[in-house]
């Protein structure tokens, strides 16, 4: 292991930002599967206060992005594939070979729903595997068992055997319609050359440790294990011990005066040589998007303290049900609480709340209006409520 090497507070956040594809000012020519491959993967979400999670993290990348073209990708190009990482997302077709140990720990873990009566037996599973071969992609509606429990996590018998099938990389995810998922057989979903490339587990466990260290700039062993959420930490830091002298040990500053030790890529130094200013422009980023996603990693970077309250009673919420950060330049300058009907066309903007310490003049007022303005096109709502109060006109 090198010498530690101390970096600023300022550089952090500037390499973080940079690692999560937020430098650059989102405009230009479109690359969607170079957007993914930089950030390794894109969570998936249902919901749509504004625009779903996953097209929200494109386009706040590139605002060229529009939303059929990530279901293109999956349906058509099979330029992606959909599974698990922290959470259901999309990872790059040529993750595949590496992510097979993924399929392998989660059957293991979800095989205990048959344990618990709660999921068909193998033969019940069977049975659903041969209805999808024979008719080709089914969704769950095109089950009818019905859930033994009116929790809300709860699933029908047949919705958790498609799942577990789904983990194991038995299915595999066709295509979505309306965010519906489609199972289908995974060896008519994932291209042969794609399955035929066969990587040993240590080959598997290396390059989600050194992807997963590239796509965070610096890391404790548990932000690494956290990432893909593939590797066991026992595994992670056997991993750290044979790398060896190709890391180097840093010393973060963080947003509140301490430092926290790290390590990093071997070419970290190359990296801060190079690291560009981030654009200036105003960004409203999405609740689930990658550089907001680990909350301590973000309060320790920016002293930005940010929770999702979706799940949060109404009355219980400091801020809103969805409000999603505001990003300037290298800072977390506010957050904003707005909703889109996208039948009426609108997109309303129900709140505004500057960041402690953070002057809000009007340029700034300004620039989050031509956000806004832009989101609000992006999900085609053609019309922007400010509710009164909310702006300083």
């Amino acid at each position: 292991m090198r010498m530690s090497l101390k970096i600023s507070n300022r550089d952090a956040r500037r390499l973080w930002i940079d690692a999560q594809g937020l430098s650059e000012t989102p405009t230009g020519p479109l690359d969607v599967m170079g957007i993914i491959r930089k950030l390794g993967f894109v969570q998936l979400d249902t919901i749509q206060a504004v625009a779903r999670a996953h097209h929200h993290i494109l386009w706040s990348r590139n605002q060229n992005y529009r939303e059929p073209m990530l279901d293109h990708l999956l349906a058509k190009d099979r330029s992606i594939f959909e599974h698990f990482t922290h959470d259901a997302s999309v990872l790059p077709i040529e993750t595949y070979p590496y992510w097979r140990r993924q399929y392998t720990r989660l059957e293991r873990q979800t095989r205990r729903w048959e344990k618990s009566r709660a999921m068909p037996d193998a033969q019940g599973r069977a049975e659903i595997r041969s209805r999808i071969e024979a008719e080709g992609p089914l969704s769950t509606h095109a089950f009818d068992t019905k859930k033994a429990s009116k929790e809300m996590w709860a699933r029908p018998p047949h919705k958790l055997a498609l799942d577990h099938m789904w983990y194991a990389g038995e299915l595999a995810t066709s295509h979505r319609t309306n965010f519906t998922k489609y199972y289908d057989l995974s060896e008519r979903v994932i291209p042969g050359a794609v399955r035929a490339d066969q990587r040993s587990d240590a080959e598997q466990i290396d390059w989600l440790c050194r992807s997963a260290l590239d796509r965070l700039g610096f890391a404790s062993e548990g932000d690494v294990m956290r990432f893909w959420n593939a590797a066991a930490l026992a595994e992670v830091k056997a991993w750290r011990q044979a790398a060896g002298e190709e890391l180097t040990e840093v010393e973060i500053a963080c947003a509140d005066g301490t430092t926290l030790p790290l390590f990093a890529p071997a070419n970290i130094e190359e990296r801060l040589a190079n690291l560009p200013v981030p654009t200036s422009r105003l960004r409203v980023l999405n609740p689930f998007d990658p550089v907001v996603r680990d909350r301590s990693r973000l309060s320790r970077l920016f002293g930005f303290d940010y929770r999702i309250e979706i799940f949060v009673p109404a009355a219980q919420r400091k801020w809103g049900y969805y409000v999603m950060p505001i990003l300037e330049g290298d800072r977390f300058v506010g957050r904003v609480e707005a909703k889109a009907d996208r039948k009426k066309g609108t997109l309303t903007v129900s709140n505004v709340w500057p960041e402690p310490g953070v002057k809000w003049g009007q340029a700034r007022w300004r620039k989050l209006e031509a956000e806004i303005d832009r989101l609000a096109r992006f999900v085609g709502t053609m019309t922007v409520i400010w509710k009164d109060g909310v702006s300083n006109d």
